[in-house]
């Protein structure tokens, strides 16, 4: 199965494809969609529409994970303007027919340190422990696409047909 992380932005995009085979993840592919500064709000949403199609197209996703948006009080119009870009991506997802699962930061980390408070670099250092990757995963947008698909594919491998008793997938 294909799982494919994304964690939304309207200047830096994360995504990340992992290969999940039972209790077993390979890291396909991971990066970061880069919308130039200073476009219009309008281009920058059917830049991210472009290039999530083209990374649907490439790697054919069962199942995409995209992290929830977090709104601090303080900031309120930053969750506004997230919300664009999570729209874009949510609307391509299903034009495609894929199913989305949406976690909360506070989730994705926990799922993956068992600490939902756990700091970007915990999560970089779990991250590549699990994934056994060379060096830690940069930028954090990237890290954090990993992380909710990691959470994806743990919660998936967690979700038990009472019927069966086998693996839900």
């Amino acid at each position: 199965m294909r799982i494919l992380g994304i964690d939304p932005g309207l200047h830096l995009c994360g995504y990340a494809c992992l290969e999940v085979d039972g209790n077993s993840e390979v890291l396909v592919e991971a990066g970061v969609i880069r919308i130039r500064p200073g476009l219009p709000l309008a281009t920058r949403l059917n830049q991210i529409a472009e290039d999530i199609q083209t990374i649907l197209d490439k790697f054919m996703p069962q199942v995409v994970a995209v992290e929830e948006l977090y709104s601090h009080y303080a900031h309120p119009r930053t969750a506004i303007l997230m919300g664009h870009a999570r729209g874009v991506i949510l609307q391509k997802m299903a034009a495609a027919g894929v199913e989305v699962k949406s976690f909360s930061a506070t989730r994705i980390k926990k799922s993956l340190t068992g600490n939902g408070r756990a700091s970007k670099e915990q999560v970089q250092r779990t991250i590549q422990t699990l994934l056994a990757l060379p060096q830690l995963p940069e930028p954090p947008d990237v890290a954090d696409a990993i992380a909710a698909a990691l959470c994806c594919a743990t919660t998936m491998t967690h979700i038990i047909d009472t019927h069966t008793g086998h693996s839900a997938y």
